[in-house]
């Protein structure tokens, strides 16, 4: 099944060119395997951070080309998964891979604006690399919150400190960074939120969320791969405090 509400178009789409830029040791092309949070997508933790998915309503944010949301609608006994990419072309290819997925919803839109609209839609939320580090945290998470049913829970995987190594944000301000080439061949860039663990707790703790756990998993990298640390933060959906909305 495929929707597709109002999502922004990107000249040339750099999403396509970030997908293509990104480099994993994941290679199954399948719902098989299994779901990873790691940058490399090779180690640490999987699936069982989601906690029981039994007739639950489950989103990804930032699917992508949505293969770990599709591994999730045909490996667990969810009520449905909604796979959210704001990419035409990572869209497309889903729809070609996975839409025929019963439980599986393939959706064109903006994360922020898509949940925003739904409220108390959804019981797990879930992004890896996805929307929370590509998406204002001021927009995304009050829009988290709103579609998160009470009680709801938050995962998310984030990096740890940048790719070049150097360290995370103190603040919650993103950085521009390089995203492969444009289809004209000149570099393709966007906005990449790399937040301290703090930061992100005080964001959280702002918008209504009691973080549960914060695990780091750390990848000593390989020839060709430097060294990655990934932060996974879970969190869970409390009423909203008033006169919380701070911005670190």
């Amino acid at each position: 099944m495929t929707t597709s509400p109002s999502a922004p178009h990107a000249p040339g789409d750099s999403w396509a060119s970030y997908g293509k830029s990104r480099v994993t040791t994941d290679t199954e092309q399948g719902v098989g395997g299994r779901l990873h949070w790691d940058w490399y997508q090779r180690i640490g933790p999987g699936a069982e951070l989601l906690g029981d998915l039994t007739d639950l309503t489950v989103t990804e944010l930032g699917a992508g080309a949505g293969r770990q949301a599709a591994h999730i609608a045909a490996s667990f006994p969810v009520a449905g998964v909604v796979a959210i990419d704001s990419s035409t072309a990572q869209h497309k290819q889903g729809v070609t891979a996975y839409g025929h997925l019963p439980r599986l919803t393939l959706t064109h839109a903006d994360a922020a604006t898509y949940l925003s609209t739904r409220p108390g839609a959804f019981d797990v939320c879930f992004s890896v690399f996805g929307a929370i580090d590509f998406t204002d945290p001021h927009a995304l998470l009050p829009a988290i919150h709103t579609g998160l049913r009470p009680g709801g829970r938050l995962i998310f995987s984030t990096l740890a400190h940048y790719r070049t190594g150097r360290a995370p944000e103190s603040q919650a301000r993103p950085a521009t960074i390089t995203a492969g080439k444009s289809k004209h061949g000149t570099p393709a860039t966007m906005q990449r939120w790399v937040l301290d663990t703090p930061v992100w707790e005080k964001l959280l703790d702002a918008t209504g969320f009691t973080v549960d756990e914060v695990d780091t998993v750390r990848d000593p990298g390989s020839p060709g791969q430097p060294p990655m640390v990934t932060t996974i933060i879970r969190a869970q959906r409390s009423p909203l405090k008033s006169g919380t909305r701070s911005r670190p």
